[in-house]
């Protein structure tokens, strides 16, 4: 969507190109796009770092872009996010959530739970985000945290979730990729909520999703198509997306707005200030 908002604009040529394999064509689909004469093809694939490291400099006169990771070639311009800024607003809203009177879906426990998809600090990024929000919020949360050592097990993202709920959470946020499908699933099975991540996912489960984090890659790549068209795009560079480049927010909360009081979304635009003017610092675990 940033690339049909950027033909519209500006008038660029796009052209989308996909594969049956993304991954172990990784090579050739870069290779064919940059021996078409684009200015700019950008990769979505996190995969391609390793091949996009070794194609870049056989076509110096090509930009690229990938998401997600640093490559460290002239010619190429990663796309970071400070998910740790929306992260922590994930979780500041579900610490003030976990206890409100009213809701059937929480319970009196001061207990909230965090699922990874494996240990890295691509992925703790999130987490700590997370648990610094819920703890801005009330210091006395208890966060709890799994790892489901891998992607795309929906069973076992259940299975940790329902465990977390027998704890005492009733909001769980995860990182977990295919693996949050189960996440979904045990928060509507039991009536909580989870918390989804990357794109909008409330409406996998309507009413069940408190809110998800997301990473506005649409915003991202429209941005740096417009630095390419007024000559300001460079290679060689990291360009960082966080709230105030509005690379990360919440979702709009389609289904569970009405459940949210006023006061804890005032709040939380509140947190969003604070942190976009530098009053609150949320910690990036991948410079520590």
């Amino acid at each position: 969507s940033g690339l049909e908002r950027a033909a519209a604009e500006y008038g660029v040529e796009i052209k989308a190109i996909e594969s049956a394999d993304p991954v172990g064509e990784g090579e050739q689909l870069l290779r064919t796009a940059a021996e078409s004469g684009f200015d700019l093809v950008i990769t979505l694939e996190y995969s391609h770092f390793d091949p996009l490291a070794r194609v870049a400099p056989d076509y110096p006169d090509t930009l690229f872009s990938i998401v997600n990771i640093d490559v460290d070639q002239p010619n190429v311009v990663s796309i970071l996010y400070k998910e740790q800024e929306g992260s922590f607003l994930a979780g500041a809203l579900s610490a003030m959530v976990t206890t409100m009177e009213g809701n059937d879906k929480v319970n009196p426990d001061k207990v909230l739970g965090m699922i990874g998809g494996v240990q890295s600090a691509g992925i703790d990024k999130f987490l700590v985000g997370f648990e610094e929000g819920a703890l801005y919020i009330d210091p006395e949360i208890e966060v709890l945290q799994a790892y489901s050592e891998g992607f795309g097990d929906p069973a076992k993202g259940k299975e940790l979730t329902l465990a977390m709920y027998e704890q005492g959470a009733d909001i769980v946020f995860q990182v977990a990729g295919g693996t949050g499908a189960g996440v979904f699933d045990a928060a509507e099975e039991k009536s909580h909520y989870a918390v989804g991540v990357d794109s909008d996912q409330d409406y996998i489960k309507p009413g069940f999703i408190l809110t998800s984090m997301l990473k506005k890659v649409d915003n991202a790549v429209f941005d740096v198509v417009s630095r390419l068209v007024d000559g300001s795009l460079t290679g060689g560079t990291i360009i960082e997306y966080g709230l105030i480049e509005d690379g990360v927010d919440l979702s709009p909360m389609e289904y569970t707005k009405d459940e949210i009081p006023q006061a804890f979304l005032d709040r939380v635009a509140e947190l969003k200030a604070m942190i976009e003017n530098g009053e609150i610092k949320v910690t990036d675990i991948t410079k520590e």
